[in-house]
């Protein structure tokens, strides 16, 4: 007999983060010729590619795979694992086209948070697979982010967990004035009140004195001091976050230092390829570093990344300049 699926343990308030189990895509043969194994290998490629953001608690392969023996539905799949965001999908070949189907289901409120369908010509099936598993890491990392920031947004200020106040920071510095600026400050250092060793929380905040030297909306000279500082404590609390080394590659453009500045950019996209920010940072720098090859790529990876991202104008304003 199998053993039973153990559910993911609840994080601290503290430390707690959204929790996400991807179950195994289901595969269809459309045709004779159709290659089994795609649908498990897809599935394996999303789970690590999100595990490597880490930004989310994700439910590791076995337990997925184990759990998907016993023909559940998602919302019960999700309960039995404990996490509060299910995603599902399927592989099918249908005249000569790959197409992949995806949901997203908050487990709570059994809401389809995102849904999504895929269509390739398999010219290439391994290229296509890679493509669309961007797409869907994605996607899912943008709609879990946005459900919690507009949750966080929700709720009295006081009674934020360091997850929610993180998220809550986030809102406000997308807003890119110098009022918001200051609130994103400020709960950001709520969540790291509560939380020392939140890495994105110090990240963030590392963006906040970056905004505030870039705009000069402070003493230059400090800020990029101070952006600098909370990048290394981002570093030293978890140097294998891709937030961290896009924190301190930012930093290091600050101060001048362009080399190590495009080291940790690309430190930060090779430990998460699917990490759009910094390879919109790595345009940003290339853009005023004279490689604008380099430029317009990293910003066509970015944007292809992530097309709404609240940073957009930035990923256009880079390819911009390269232009000049």
């Amino acid at each position: 007999p199998q053993a039973p699926v153990a559910p993911a343990e609840p994080e601290t308030s503290a430390t707690r983060r959204a929790s996400l189990a991807v179950m195994p895509f289901v595969e269809h043969a459309g045709t004779a010729d159709f290659r089994g194994g795609l649908a498990d290998g897809l599935t394996h490629d999303i789970i690590t590619r999100l595990a490597k953001l880490r930004d989310f608690f994700v439910i590791a392969r076995g337990s997925v795979f184990a759990l998907a023996e016993k023909d559940i539905s998602p919302e019960d799949a999700g309960r039995r694992l404990n996490v509060d965001y299910v995603a599902t999908g399927s592989v099918r070949n249908l005249s000569g086209r790959i197409i992949v189907a995806v949901e997203l289901v908050e487990v709570r409120t059994a809401r389809i948070v995102w849904a999504e369908t895929f269509e390739h010509r398999p010219d290439d099936i391994f290229v296509v697979l890679d493509d669309i598993g961007n797409s869907i890491v994605s996607s899912i990392a943008a709609e879990v982010t946005t459900v919690e920031r507009n949750r966080a947004m929700l709720k009295a200020p006081n009674s934020l967990n360091a997850w929610e106040a993180y998220h809550r920071g986030l809102w406000h510095m997308y807003r890119f004035t110098r009022t918001e600026n200051e609130l994103a400050h400020q709960f950001f250092d709520m969540a790291l009140k509560q939380d020392p060793t939140f890495a994105r929380a110090y990240a963030g905040l590392s963006f906040t004195h970056w905004q505030n030297a870039f705009q000069r909306w402070g003493d230059r000279d400090q800020e990029a001091a101070l952006a600098f500082e909370t990048a290394g404590q981002s570093l030293l609390v978890d140097e294998h976050n891709p937030a961290a080394h896009w924190a301190m590659g930012r930093a290091l453009w600050l101060r001048g230092e362009r080399d190590g500045s495009l080291l940790e950019l690309e430190r930060a996209v090779d430990l998460s390829p699917n990490f759009a920010l910094g390879h919109y940072a790595l345009s940003f720098v290339h853009s005023q570093s004279g490689d604008p090859r380099s430029a317009i790529g990293s910003s066509d990876h970015s944007r292809h990344l992530s097309p709404f991202d609240p940073l957009l104008f930035g990923m256009m304003g880079a390819r911009a300049m390269a232009h000049a």
